[in-house]
């Protein structure tokens, strides 16, 4: 094999096109019927050609088209990194203060949420899919996250219950297009990515209802048939007109795993899609979080903790850090204690010093209510009343102290 330059990137031949000149391949050029060389792919016969003889090849970006950032190894540390960087095309910044955002917010999140319902039980019913209620209320909803993104996570938290499903799809979808304002994707691709965390789950609509709600365990015949809801969700996406490539993409491989352990295909690393990697992280943070037939639900900083333990083996480590640093170590609606005794739940993260957020203080530092909740931000206020450093003790699990989370709405 040839000597890669410097400025040659490695990428998976899942991201050859037409006009990209491929400098190396993964095995000696003369095992191939291709020049010594390398070559400017001139069709989709040479380029379907590489495909089946290659896993990866390196392209020079200074003598053909540049790769798509989605496609490049991630085995190269800085290549992974390029790979981000390359996502962000504009930086969102707060337009709105959170009070107002989330009275704003609230009947959007409402008019979301009465659409999802709708659509799954129209899908229950063995009707088609209908996207166009959805995809008003996604748009709506990636207007408010553009202006403020912390509304609708703490909406989020302040609506959870029982009701898995819907709650769930609602939350993948938030954080999804959370995540992607962190790094800085158009608006068009956070809609495609709020879209698609809502649906990843559509498949479940075709799996027996009696296996979703099983507590406990589940056998191997079990864990068959609910994963087969990533096919059934594909095969209720390939019934509806108006779902793009991104969202399919998203919805097939959000359960793929950065080590290969994950279903349907087993992929692995870079072969799979930024959107699906994105869809894995999210889905998985909120799943932990949420109260679920066969687990407990953890508090947002353990599932955090537990995200970062799993880079490099179930997720890609860069992203996980990136996820981290948009929904910080305490996530907007995380209860968490004070070092001073007093007890508050998170309003807004900050992203330079993520061990200090905003918050809402609930309970003096005996634990008892507050006549009025009070602003903290910890990023401006250093000591506590008695002028020792101040910062959070703890994170806590959702209702520690009886606090109940529909309580917390702002009048």
């Amino acid at each position: 094999m040839d000597q890669a330059s410097d400025q040659d990137l490695r990428i998976s031949v899942a991201g050859l096109e037409v006009g990209m000149f491929v400098s190396r391949l993964d095995r000696p050029w003369i095992e191939t019927p291709f020049p010594l060389h390398g070559l400017t792919i001139q069709d989709t016969g040479q380029r379907d050609a590489l495909r089946g003889l290659c896993s990866f090849v390196w392209v020079d970006p200074l003598r053909g088209k540049s790769p798509d950032p989605r496609y490049l190894d991630l085995a190269d540390p800085g290549q992974a990194k390029r790979q981000i960087d390359a996502l962000r095309k504009t930086t969102w910044a707060v337009a709105q203060d959170f009070d107002t955002e989330v009275e704003k917010a609230t009947p959007v999140f409402d008019q979301l949420e009465a659409g999802l319902r709708g659509a799954l039980d129209e899908l229950r019913a063995g009707r088609k899919l209908d996207t166009a209620r959805l995809k008003a209320g996604v748009d709506a909803m990636v207007d408010s996250m553009l202006r403020n993104p912390n509304a609708f996570a703490w909406l989020r938290e302040m609506r959870r219950s029982s009701e898995y499903d819907y709650l769930h799809a609602m939350g993948s979808s938030i954080w999804a297009a959370s995540f992607g304002r962190h790094l800085g994707m158009e608006r068009t691709e956070l809609e495609e990515l709020a879209l698609g965390g809502l649906l990843c789950d559509v498949g479940k609509t075709r799996v027996p209802a009696e296996l979703l709600a099983q507590k406990g365990p589940l056998d191997e015949e079990a864990q068959r048939l609910v994963k087969l809801h990533v096919r059934h969700g594909l095969e209720i996406l390939g019934e509806t007109p108006g779902i793009s490539s991104i969202v399919i993409e998203m919805v097939a491989t959000h359960h793929e795993r950065h080590d290969g352990s994950g279903y349907p295909q087993g992929l692995a690393g870079n072969d799979i899609p930024i959107f699906g990697r994105i869809g894995g992280i999210v889905d998985s943070y909120d799943a932990m979080t949420s109260e679920r037939p066969y687990a407990v639900s953890l508090a947002p900083h353990k599932a955090v903790s537990e995200l970062y333990n799993r880079r490099g083996t179930a997720f890609q480590p860069e992203m996980v850090e990136q996820f981290i640093q948009a929904c910080g170590i305490y996530p907007t609606g995380s209860l968490v204690e004070l070092s001073d005794g007093r007890v508050g739940v998170i309003t807004a993260v900050n992203s330079l010093k993520r061990l200090r957020p905003a918050l809402m203080v609930l309970l003096d530092s005996d634990k008892k209510p507050l006549p009025r909740f009070q602003r903290l931000d910890l990023s401006e206020v250093m000591q506590d009343p008695e002028g020792r450093p101040l910062n959070i003790r703890q994170g806590l699990p959702s209702g520690a102290h009886g606090i109940d989370p529909h309580q917390l709405f702002i009048d």
